[in-house]
């Protein structure tokens, strides 16, 4: 009996070994710009930033894992075969030049193979492009206001839907995911450089699109940055992702990215206090884009 298990405990690691090494390619983000049930891998990236993410996750997980299973695989190898009936006088060997040089340059090699993109992706995150578009988002308990200063200094206040008003807007076929949904939404142009000043009234909270790469603290008396350059149209959804209170789980973050050209009609609507008609500038948007299905790349990654 405990040779079958013997024999049979290197082939289950290999297999293992094998299934979690394509797991990265096979898990896949089931959803643009907002969370899926029963997804197991991070949401779809819509900026060269988030794509570096993606690729840098899988890059340290496909080595962690790599070195996990290798070690299960050397234990269960060593249990077989130099447990005491099949190895009863042991070596006495304390010293191997080999071995010992080889245990130390080879995890300085893996550390230097994933310091290279880790370095390449940080000074991309805080190398900001010359701005097409800045937004200051402003945190408050509990909810989100977004000034456009270098559109006529409008703002935007977002607020989370009731359940009652979830129900109207998918009536009117426009998606509105529960918890995420806002009355007002943050709009910016597709493949223009968006740079997001981002303070608190009160406490800190995060300002995070998960879909953008986005993510950076609010802080009272203090102004932190980040940038998104969106590689898509559609609506992306975030969450303040800090303890910030009673609320905390309920000021979500929406993002719609349109067109240059309806970027410019729903900003002079706003810049003329027509806020009725950029309303519903926004729902035309939302009612085309929901009735497409997934939005088509509006660039090459």
């Amino acid at each position: 009996m405990l040779n079958r298990i013997y024999t049979y405990v290197p082939r289950m690691a290999l297999a293992g070994l094998v299934a979690l090494l394509i797991a990265p390619g096979m898990v896949l983000a089931n959803g643009l710009g907002q969370p899926a049930p029963r997804q197991l891998g991070m949401q779809e990236a819509a900026t060269p930033i988030a794509h570096e993410l993606h690729a840098f996750h899988d890059l340290t997980n496909t080595i962690i894992i790599a070195i996990a299973l290798f070690v299960m695989i050397l234990l269960a190898y060593v249990m077989f075969r130099f447990n005491e009936k099949r190895s009863p006088s042991p070596s006495s060997t304390t010293h191997h030049t080999l071995l010992e040089v080889a245990w130390t340059v080879i995890p300085i090699l893996i550390l230097v193979v994933i310091a290279i993109p880790s370095f390449k992706l940080l000074m991309n995150q805080y190398t900001y492009p010359k701005p097409d578009l800045t937004i200051k988002a402003i945190g408050n308990s509990w909810f989100w206001e977004h000034e456009y200063p270098d559109q006529g200094n409008f703002n935007v206040t977002s607020n989370m839907l009731t359940d009652d008003e979830v129900a109207e807007r998918v009536a009117k076929g426009i998606p509105a995911p529960r918890l995420l949904a806002v009355d007002n939404e943050v709009v910016v142009p597709v493949n223009k450089v968006v740079h997001v000043l981002v303070t608190s009234n009160d406490v800190i909270h995060s300002w995070t699109v998960p879909s953008f790469g986005s993510k950076i603290d609010a802080v009272p008396g203090r102004v932190t940055s980040t940038w998104f350059q969106a590689e898509k149209e559609g609506i992306f959804y975030g969450q303040c992702s800090e303890l910030c209170g009673l609320n905390h789980a309920f000021m979500p973050i929406a993002v719609r990215v349109v067109s240059e050209e309806v970027f410019g009609e729903w900003s002079g609507a706003m810049q003329a206090k027509d806020r009725k008609k950029a309303r519903e500038i926004i729902e035309k948007v939302a009612l085309e884009q929901a009735g497409v299905g997934p939005v088509a790349d509006a660039a090459p990654r």
